[in-house]
């Protein structure tokens, strides 16, 4: 079995890929992910040191599946766009939404990227790794060449580990390369952190989280002309696993606690 021997940031991966296999092994399963089941079954690692409170738990699996939703409406609306999953961990959404004629680019740092080589696969046809930071602003020139088309930039679980001031920098530097292009991240706001990061201590993870958005407007301040076009939270549909943290929903401190946010992009 490999061992697994990431530090910072990378380790986090395990988190979301451990809940993916989890989940995929349900009979109500919300989401099917049968590579993150191979993959959790074949690496050296000790999961159960992995901690969180049952409503993360649920709120991770419903954030992988809102995050497939919004590449498949982009992709309705443009089938031949070029999607960018920036800090793609371990995240195997590109063989959950081809649709034959995307143009995908995982990107993460060079010892995430040799792992997924390993565990999963390589590049083929309209599948690419980019073994970069985020915040290298190298990868852009990469992906530009397939400008004109329609871009969307996804980023699940990545800005929170990172301070604002890096965040704005690599959003700002989008508006100007990729005008018009799309940005869905998700953040929570400044309050949520101390909580979740003492789960991350009690998971094991050294990594903490930095980022927190008082409301999805704030970014609108960034760059001259990003534009919201889209806010969803957590917990607000009446499926039997998600009614039982209803009650967080209807809360209003806690009803927009956490969320994911969907933008319009362009230069000045």
């Amino acid at each position: 079995m490999p061992e697994i021997n990431l530090e910072g940031v990378s380790q986090t991966l395990l988190i979301p890929l451990y809940l993916r296999a989890k989940e995929s092994q349900r009979e109500d399963a919300l989401i099917k992910d049968d590579t993150a089941v191979t993959i959790v079954g074949s690496i050296d690692h000790d999961f159960s040191r992995i901690k969180l409170q049952g409503h993360d738990v649920l709120g991770l699996i419903l954030r992988v599946r809102e995050f497939d939703r919004f590449v498949l409406v982009f992709l309705a609306s443009h089938p031949d766009g070029v999607v960018i999953h920036l800090g793609c961990g371990l995240d195997t959404r590109f063989e959950r939404v081809d649709n034959g004629m995307v143009e995908w680019y995982d990107l993460d740092l060079p010892e995430v990227i040799h792992l997924r080589r390993k565990l999963i696969h390589g590049e083929s046809g309209r599948y690419h790794l980019v073994g970069q930071s985020a915040f290298d602003p190298e990868w852009m020139d990469t992906v530009k060449k397939h400008l004109p088309r329609p871009f969307l930039f996804i980023a699940e679980g990545f800005f929170p580990y990172f301070e604002s001031t890096q965040i704005k920098k690599l959003v700002r530097s989008m508006c100007q390369e990729f005008r018009g292009a799309q940005l869905v991240f998700d953040a929570s706001k400044p309050w949520v952190l101390p909580s979740d990061n003492m789960q991350l201590f009690f998971s094991g993870m050294k990594a903490r989280l930095h980022f927190g958005l008082r409301n999805g407007r704030e970014v609108e301040s960034w760059c001259k002309g990003i534009r919201l076009l889209e806010e969803w939270f957590y917990f607000g549909s009446g499926e039997d696993r998600v009614r039982r943290y209803r009650w967080m929903y209807e809360i209003p401190f806690l009803r927009k606690a956490a969320g994911i946010f969907h933008y319009q992009l362009s230069g000045k």
